[in-house]
């Protein structure tokens, strides 16, 4: 997919994002002074349209700063809001990089149960492959088979191996045998899925570390990266998981999908605001293709519409 087509793509998907916020932007500023309570009434929008309160806040002071006082129309408010949100979004917008001198590069994915890492790990897998690097999956959810049986199919898909156990078995010790796997073919990445069961926080936190410490005794480094998939429709409950799973273990990275049906696309300027972590890539659908590197003026302006 060319990138004019992702960003075509990523447009359409955020439209109901932008829909929601400009809307409510037109039927505000239609040829009038930004004055306090106008003021007041763009920051409760922002707030709505899922940008957080501290985001909307800081908006809302370089609104004040630069136009206040001054007769605005609601395309003068949407461009301005479309560059504020890509300077927020500027400094997280970092692609993954692949560390040539670890070999494998192990990445740890986690994320609750249905946000999309399954999918993203086949996807990536297909992005590593057609860049010359050779990829192992390792299907760590053991316990539920449905998990294992995507896994398989993007391994399929993506033309690479993928490493299972029977079902029950310790994640972590399907996680030391894909590592040893990894090692043995001279693979450039692994990427090991995990569970997401936040039901039961404490088991897992102790299931995410397990494999952690498992994956150590091969390798000091490892894991080299590790990434929170996050399904963008949840919202603010997004900004919750991020803080859940930084308790659990020391994420460097966060992925965000299902930006293709999501009228909460302003939870990824929250999301940049409050914990700072890199956004290595967005997604906007089920094709492999449909996976890019996250960019943060194409993303503020498919957010207000532009």
């Amino acid at each position: 997919m060319a990138v004019s087509d992702f960003f075509a793509r990523l447009k359409s998907g955020l439209s109901r994002s932008a829909t929601k916020l400009t809307e409510s932007i037109t039927a505000t500023f239609t040829k009038r002074k930004l004055d306090d309570e106008a003021l007041e009434e763009l920051e409760e929008q922002l707030i709505a349209a899922d940008l957080g309160a501290v985001v909307a806040a800081r908006i809302i002071k370089g609104f004040r700063s630069t136009r206040f006082g001054k007769e605005v129309t609601s395309e003068e408010i949407r461009d301005t809001l479309g560059e504020e949100i890509g300077k927020i979004l500027a400094p997280v917008a970092l692609p993954l990089e692949i560390d040539r001198r670890k070999k494998p590069f192990v990445i740890l994915m986690t994320g609750v149960n249905g946000a999309g890492k399954t999918t993203t790990i086949g996807k990536l897998a297909a992005v590593y492959k057609a860049a010359g690097l050779t990829s192992v999956l390792a299907a760590g959810d053991t316990f539920r088979a449905a998990a294992v049986e995507q896994l398989q199919v993007w391994g399929t898909r993506s033309g690479v191996e993928v490493v299972t156990a029977p079902a029950n078995t310790d994640p972590a010790s399907l996680a030391h045998d894909a590592l040893s796997r990894a090692m043995q073919t001279g693979a450039d990445v692994l990427m090991i899925d995990t569970a997401g069961r936040l039901h039961n926080k404490t088991a897992l936190m102790e299931e995410l570390r397990k494999i952690i410490r498992v994956l150590q005794k091969l390798d000091p480094t490892a894991p080299h990266a590790t990434l929170l998939t996050l399904d963008a429709t949840t919202g603010q409950n997004a900004v919750t998981q991020v803080g859940v799973f930084k308790e659990m273990v020391e994420l460097t990275g966060l992925i965000v999908t299902k930006l293709d049906g999501s009228a909460r696309g302003g939870i990824v300027v929250a999301l940049a605001e409050k914990y700072g972590l890199p956004i290595h890539a967005v997604g906007t659908g089920e094709q492999i293709a449909d996976l890019r590197a996250f960019d943060p003026v194409e993303f503020g302006k498919a957010l207000v519409g532009e």
